[in-house]
């Protein structure tokens, strides 16, 4: 067995004992908290129901019920500050590792991309690149957003689930990302790049990249000196990558298990429905990306898929896919990506190119809509659709930032923001799949820039 593929092993049998041992803990050690949580958190839904009916805020009752719902939530934050102290040894596992990886990423970004457009060496063929990527990556995020409208009209999870809706007085402790070009535009434009490494804000490292690229490559001669060095640290930092992989299983079994320990399995038989429908529509983006690759790549995009196994589960695992960027580098060099391409495309999808995450944001705002009974027409789903393409561009680097997107989205039509209670709870186990299908885009959407520059080799073999 080759380094890769025992890697990749033990990765899967981290995941497989992880599950196995977050049930254990969920059904022996953490049964009393949880269900003290679900109770507290039963007994809060009730008394806001109550509260919703009481107009005068003076009255007796309404104090009695506001005294009450004090000492639920204690309750709750209790048992949950208990439960995450003894899931302490398990998180760490995996925090270590996601601390590890982002410490990284951006210099990693930024040295890579610095290389990759010196050596393209002229700003109009940058354009040139830049506009290919770009043309994919909206046509990549067109086809998710339109087929996770198709699939959640198809299937109606939110009709047939008949969920028990949450309060209107219910915080989800999620912040609205309303459409806003200015935002969007300071997002992207960095005012300090040392402040952008800090804070791995990965869109904004692009940009100063793509400057310091450009202009190193204008100064001629003078700028070899940098470019050497910079891809001299370039091949140390991917060096330190692959140490770092090494402690990956300890971090995947670590994250499966705290999940799984505090949501315990019975989450699957709640939401299986609507578990099971979007990740059906996952595989069917699978599919379609996998299709429109073989158009252009041929036979070798199936070689590609098989180089991407592991950093498919890592990101799957982990829940993130910028767990997965230096693997997923690596093996697209290997695929016989030219470095200056992988280097320009890779980063940029990791902000253009959710395209799980775009899935989602349709899927996602759609049912809550469904939960409620409220219908959309048409033209409304459309304009929902094109406020996701947009708002969706400015927020990769924001913690849970599909429901943040989601949340601005359906406070437009009117949905109520409390739906997106419905979905906390299991939105860690759907943020796996989008994660992992991320990886799968910008991997396709690198492959498929770089055959159409021509820069495409024959793989290299391990």
């Amino acid at each position: 067995m080759s380094n890769k593929n025992k890697l990749t092993f033990f990765i899967f049998l981290a995941l497989v004992l992880g599950v196995g041992l977050g049930y254990f803990l969920n059904v022996n050690s953490f049964n009393n908290y949880n269900t003290a949580i679900v109770k507290a958190d039963s007994e809060i839904k009730k008394i806001d129901n109550q509260l919703s009916t009481i107009k005068d805020t003076t009255a007796i009752q309404y104090i009695q019920l506001k005294e009450v719902k004090k000492s639920q939530i204690k309750i709750s934050k209790e048992n949950e500050t208990i439960r995450e102290k003894k899931l302490e040894p398990l998180t760490l596992l995996s925090d270590i590792f996601l601390r590890l990886i982002k410490m990284i990423v951006a210099p990693l970004v930024f040295t890579t991309l610095v290389v990759g457009v010196a050596k393209v060496g002229d700003i109009k063929a940058v354009g040139r690149i830049g506009g290919k990527t770009m043309l994919w990556f909206l046509s990549a995020s067109l086809l998710s957003l339109v087929l996770g409208l198709i699939m959640v009209n198809i299937f109606k999870p939110g009709e047939a689930m008949n969920l028990p809706l949450p309060s209107s007085l219910t915080d989800t402790g999620i912040a609205k990302k309303a459409l806003s070009l200015k935002d969007f535009i300071s997002h992207i434009v960095p005012k300090s790049f040392v402040e952008a490494m800090a804070t791995n804000e990965i869109l904004q490292i692009v940009v100063f990249s793509l400057f310091f690229g450009v202009a190193t490559a204008a100064i001629g001669e003078k700028g070899t000196i940098i470019v050497k060095f910079l891809d001299a640290s370039a091949h140390v930092i991917l060096k330190i990558t692959g140490y770092v992989m090494n402690f990956a299983p300890f971090a995947v079994f670590g994250a499966m298990a705290a999940i799984v320990a505090k949501q315990g399995l019975s989450v699957l038989s709640t939401y299986a429905l609507f578990i099971g429908e979007f990740y059906f529509s996952m595989f069917m983006l699978w599919v379609l990306l996998i299709f429109i690759g073989y158009s252009i790549l041929k036979n070798r995009v199936f070689n590609l898929m098989n180089r991407m196994k592991e950093p498919v589960v890592l990101a799957f695992s982990t829940a993130s896919s910028e767990a997965a960027y230096p693997k997923t580098m690596l093996q697209l060099e290997k695929f016989g990506c030219k470095d200056k391409i992988v280097s320009f495309v890779l980063p940029l999808g990791y902000s253009f190119n959710l395209d799980g995450s775009m899935l989602y944001m349709t899927f996602a705002s759609l049912f809550i809509a469904q939960s409620y009974g409220i219908h959309l027409s048409f033209e409304q789903q459309v304009t929902m659709l094109l406020i996701l393409m947009l708002t969706s561009k400015g927020i990769a680097g924001v913690p849970r930032a599909s429901l943040v997107v989601i949340a601005g989205t359906i406070a437009t039509f009117h949905i109520p923001e409390a739906g997106l209670a419905l979905l906390i709870g299991i939105d860690p186990l759907l943020d796996m799949g989008r994660s992992a299908t991320n990886v799968v885009g910008n991997s396709i959407a690198t492959a498929v820039v770089s055959k159409w520059e021509g820069e495409l080799t024959e793989p290299i073999e391990d």
